[in-house]
């Protein structure tokens, strides 16, 4: 494949995955870019003679046109949705803090363990070196 034309193949693949992103970013809360790639404006929508809700916000992108290609949302939803979602990432946080104190009380058992197998291994490291001494005795006295 020649240089040129597979860095051309790799930029598409990377606008394709970008794109893929922004459309899964643009459906839950507040949309960061919209599936064009274009950046996400916060519109008010304007008094116009047959509007029922004068003023009403969206999360719109800024190519935006009627064509169904380009994201629109209205404010209050993206804004429930990023509300419930931090609010489920709160509680999930909250039910971390509250397992702090088992793990605390699992950690101070399991240090106490672990000093009283150091204070094992030294013993036995101490019963080891003495009879490495027997030994090196015994051999002495049946090899001299």
């Amino acid at each position: 494949m020649d240089p040129a034309e597979e860095r051309s193949h790799s930029k598409n693949q990377k606008d394709y995955v970008n794109m893929l992103s922004y459309t899964c970013d643009s459906e839950y809360g507040i949309p960061r870019r919209c599936a064009c790639g274009g950046r996400i404006i916060d519109e008010v929508r304007v008094k116009q003679g047959y509007d029922t809700q004068p003023g009403k916000r969206f999360f719109t992108c800024a190519n935006h046109e009627a064509d169904g290609f380009h994201y629109r949302q209205p404010w209050v939803i993206g804004v429930k949705e990023q509300i419930e979602s931090l609010t489920k990432r709160l509680e999930e946080a909250e039910q971390l803090l509250n397992l702090i104190p088992s793990l605390k009380n699992q950690i101070e058992t399991l240090e106490a363990q672990a000093s009283g197998l150091t204070r094992q291994v030294d013993r036995l490291t101490a019963e080891v070196y003495n009879l490495t001494v027997q030994v090196a005795d015994l051999e002495k006295l049946c090899f001299e």
